[in-house]
């Protein structure tokens, strides 16, 4: 709905504030699929979203592709609950 609005209707201050929304917003859409169990309680015990999470950021923190995020943190997860959880 933003952006139909004017270019010129929006101080600078309030653009710069409205372009943080995306990263508030991404966290509160990513935790509850990674840390809640399918009854809604925090599953830290065996949880292969967890430490699959952890690998993704890692290897996005430093390769700064988002291909390669994805592709290592899909590997390692289907790694660990096809081999390492089995």
């Amino acid at each position: 709905m933003i952006f139909l609005l004017k270019e010129d209707i929006l101080n600078d201050k309030t653009k710069k504030i409205l372009s943080y929304v995306p990263s508030a917003i991404f966290p509160a859409i990513i935790f509850p699929p990674i840390f809640l169990d399918s009854a809604g309680s925090l599953d830290f015990e065996s949880n292969p979203k967890i430490l699959a999470a952890v690998f993704a950021i890692i290897i996005g923190y430093f390769s700064r592709s988002i291909m390669a995020t994805i592709f290592i943190g899909l590997t390692s997860y289907w790694f660990l609950i096809f081999v390492y959880y089995k």
